[in-house]
């Protein structure tokens, strides 16, 4: 009687598939494939091998704990049934004596995630066995021309997907900095993380199969993390935290990457972490895109708007002293605000809009009841379509509304000037395979001043009005005001004047005489010039206040009266300058002040408003790489940083951290630092993983919280 077809060994080749699934950085153990592409595995059977046309080997792959055929989270297909009804395909590679190796491609479009993969054998005279063969990792595949996240650049490929490090960048429009980031997409456990984020979600918990079944749509992941970073609606990864009070949790400028947030949230039994700002929402929502195979990159916007009425006009006061006051309707702009860019085919938007699309995992307002934000297509904020899906008018303000001022007297508002450029500058990237910053502002916008951008702002506003926002962040709140679509005068937080360009007789502008360096006196000068030909009297009120990031105002902590007296056509300077002693306790947690004057014409009633955003920066983080780096082979690190002060800092703590390099963060208590003293540090550490790596570092104390510091270093494979 002849034996059935017995199973003894399966191998699922996960170390060579992994190298061709581009996925060995994440583990050579398990299997982790993408859809599109084939993957190999070898059966081992017990007594003899396998006969074609006796023997039928069928395949079942499941994810999701309520695997069902017509959702797709099931499928059954075997060697023999190429063009059946699955569109998962096996196809033979070699029959040996006793093994037979298959090939096996999951279509572009399955779900993402966790799968079990079964086998059964029926044999000639009717007699079928069951095997579980094991589990394995099915991801998104932008080398797959299939999937909806093609990427057809294997330069961009490896930035977007591939490279685990990478610059935030902060500050403020005149003086941009870069942050370096550990994304650490490939470290361990890092998968299963971002696998137990989705579970997490509330929309599985509402129907876990219908999520699972629409796991295959990078729109709708990409919609489910957004949420998911957060954790205003969920147990999601980060609380957010604006209050400048972070005793019970991490301030967020401490952090250096996300693989030590994403740990402590799992290893807390999914308990928000605390604290995050936009950076760190966007880094960690960048780790799991990437992690997932959805090509993301970290987008920073320099005065960034925030428009909670869903007007596209951001509202702005002033008192007559020239300092900003509260907004009681909260809109702001923020000195710089980060979101993500993920990279895909919108299939449910008229063609052309796929692409980089915006995702903003920051709770700033809801969407459809839950706070996420996007994708919203970069192309369709160029162009004022802002009726396509999803969120797009909040997107379109932040890169491009206008800016009205008011001056608050005795209870009335007076409206001095309303800009058309001031919102949305240097929207910048990290470069492709460089550590220098890209400049993408012309994907979001056409040219300040140019003709097409107002066409677009007009055809924004128009959409709002006619109300065919259909789907967006919210509904619009009250109509745009005819004042604002007839004005096109425009003023910037450092040039001359809030007043249309038509009627402005004096000009004000502030020029800092150096660089504004933290602990030491800021000087600068008020150029006052008349462009008139009539003598000027100008009285002249001039504050200073810090400022939060995403524009909160802190209250003044300088203030100085002045007067000055213009001839016809005649510039005069007002020399100012703001001690040490003066601003060293007022300061925001970002370093930011505002220097403001607001000038009156003493015989009318011309009101000129300036301001400019100063940012406090700090020396940086010296590391030196000490010998040659080789994979498995001791390597020594150095760290050399300064207290830049006039005073002792207490409290300091360094901490270093780096994907392939080391395990875990590195965690160094200092205590006392001197002043202007210089430490000098080392590390031993023994790198884990080859290729181009870098090192991040942090220096906190009680006077400040991010002198940061990078290294970028190659680690040899070696012997």
């Amino acid at each position: 009687m002849a034996q059935g077809l017995e199973v003894a060994l399966t191998d699922l080749q996960s170390s060579s598939n992994n190298v061709q699934h581009h996925t060995e950085e994440i583990s050579s153990e398990r299997l982790l494939v993408r859809r599109g592409q084939a993957f190999n595995i070898t059966l081992y059977f017990r007594s003899r091998g396998f006969q074609p046309g006796r023997d039928n080997v069928i395949f079942v792959v499941e994810t999701g704990p309520l695997p069902d055929l017509s959702k797709g989270t099931r499928a059954v297909f075997s060697l023999a049934s190429h063009g059946g009804p699955s569109p998962w395909i096996a196809s033979l590679n070699n029959i040996g004596a006793t093994f037979l190796e298959v090939s096996l491609c999951a279509p572009p479009m399955a779900p993402v995630g966790r799968y079990l993969l079964k086998i059964h054998i029926d044999s000639f005279q009717g007699s079928v066995t069951a095997y579980q063969i094991g589990e394995f990792i099915l991801l998104f595949n932008p080398w797959c021309p299939g999937d909806a996240v093609y990427l057809d650049s294997e330069p961009q490929r490896q930035e977007y997907v591939m490279n685990d490090y990478g610059f935030i960048y902060q500050g403020n429009k005149n003086w941009i900095r870069p942050c370096p980031w550990n994304y650490g997409q490939f470290e361990e456990n890092i998968i299963d993380i971002c696998l137990k984020l989705l579970d997490k979600s509330l929309n599985f918990q509402v129907d876990s199969a219908i999520d699972c079944a629409l796991r295959g749509s990078p729109v709708y992941i990409s919609r489910v993390v957004s949420a998911m970073i957060n954790s205003n609606d969920d147990n999601g990864v980060l609380n957010g935290n604006w209050s400048e009070n972070y005793s019970d949790g991490m301030n967020p400028a401490e952090w250096t990457g996300s693989v030590a947030i994403l740990k402590q949230w799992h290893a807390s039994g999914c308990q928000p972490v605390r604290y995050g700002q936009c950076w760190v929402f966007a880094a960690v929502m960048c780790t799991v895109m990437r992690c997932l195979g959805i090509p993301t990159r970290v987008i920073t916007n320099f005065d960034s708007g925030h428009d909670t009425d869903g007007n596209l006009i951001i509202d702005e006061y002033y008192d007559s002293t020239g300092r900003i006051l509260e907004n009681k309707k909260k809109d702001s702009v923020w000195n710089f605000h980060v979101w993500n860019e993920c990279w895909m085919a919108r299939k449910d938007l008229p063609p052309g809009y796929g692409g980089w699309q915006v995702l903003d995992a920051t709770p700033q307002e809801t969407s459809n009841g839950l706070y996420c934000c996007g994708p919203a297509s970069v192309r369709a904020i160029k162009e004022g379509e802002i009726d396509l899906n999803y969120d797009t008018p909040f997107a379109f303000s932040m890169v491009n509304a206008d800016c009205m001022s008011w001056l608050v007297q005795a209870g009335k508002e007076q409206k001095l000037h309303q800009d058309t450029k001031s919102i949305g500058n240097f929207i910048s990237t990290k470069s492709i395979q460089s550590d220098e910053r890209d400049d993408v502002t012309e994907n979001y916008k056409y040219g300040e001043g140019s003709i097409q951008e107002r066409q677009v702002f007009l055809k924004a506003l128009q959409k709002l009005k006619a109300g065919r926002s259909e789907g967006s962040h919210r509904a619009v709140s009250e109509p745009p005001r005819p004042d604002i679509l007839s004005s096109g005068s425009s003023r910037r937080l450092d040039t001359p004047s809030l007043q249309p360009a038509d009627v402005v007789q004096v000009s004000l502008k502030f020029k800092l005489l150096g660089p504004p360096n933290m602990g030491q006196d800021i000087n600068f000068v008020l150029l006052a010039l008349n462009m008139s030909s009539q003598f000027k009297h100008l009285k002249l009120n001039l504050s200073a206040q810090s400022l939060q990031h995403d524009g909160s105002p802190l209250p003044p902590f300088w203030q100085e009266t002045a007067f000055i007296t213009l001839c016809a056509k005649e510039a005069k300077t007002h020399p100012c300058k703001i001690l040490y002693s003066q601003y060293s306790q007022y300061l925001s947690m970002d370093k930011l002040i505002r220097i403001s004057a607001l000038g009156e014409e003493m015989s009318s009633s011309e009101k000129i408003l300036v301001n400019k955003i100063i940012t406090l920066s700090y020396p940086g983080i010296m590391i030196n790489v000490l010998g040659a780096a080789v994979m498995n082979q001791p390597l020594s690190i150095q760290v050399i940083f300064a207290n830049p002060l006039s005073e002792q800092v207490e409290d300091c703590v360094l901490t270093v951290e780096g994907s392939g390099l080391f395990k875990k963060q590195q965690r160094v208590i200092i205590g006392i630092l001197k002043s202007q003293h210089q430490v000098s540090i080392t590390l031993e550490t023994v790198p884990f993983k080859s290729g181009q790596r870098q090192i991040q570092a942090n220096l906190r104390s009680n006077k400040f919280k991010d002198i940061k510091g990078y290294k970028n270093v190659y680690v040899d494979f070696g012997l």
